[in-house]
């Protein structure tokens, strides 16, 4: 199971970057790997964040179908997670709150790899990412 962050459809669907190819090469192997591809609510709201943040609203719905397309399964986000998550940016610096968050879901779900262009995954033990 690999989960997916929310600059993996943000890349597929925005101007051209020298993350775009790398990201359509990664989940292009991923799938015809037969990977399983998951992800949680929060990636959702962090597009929604984005693209009304730098006025780029019709870039969201393109985003989200993207995503969507890709996706085997899509995790709730509980206060359980939220709870986890304080304790992560507690204890763990240099880690974003969202990603303490997605760090707790995939926690909860025994998910130890995840398709991210954010290095703050690379300090976690256990957790395996792919960029």
């Amino acid at each position: 199971m690999i989960f997916v962050d929310s600059n993996i459809p943000m890349y597929l669907v925005g101007a051209e970057h020298p993350n775009k190819p790398r990201t359509l090469a990664l989940l292009e192997r991923c799938v015809g790997d037969g990977e399983r591809l998951v992800t949680d609510v929060e990636v959702f709201q962090e597009i929604l964040h984005r693209y009304v943040a730098i006025a780029r609203r019709e870039a969201i719905s393109p985003a989200f179908e993207v995503l969507l397309a890709v996706i085997d399964e899509v995790f709730d986000v509980t206060l359980k997670d939220a709870l986890r998550a304080k304790e992560i940016v507690l204890h763990l610096t240099g880690l974003s709150a969202r990603d303490a968050l997605h760090l707790a879901v995939m926690e909860g779900h025994g998910v130890h790899r995840i398709l991210s262009f954010d290095g703050g995954f690379d300090q976690i033990p256990g957790i395996d990412r792919l960029d």
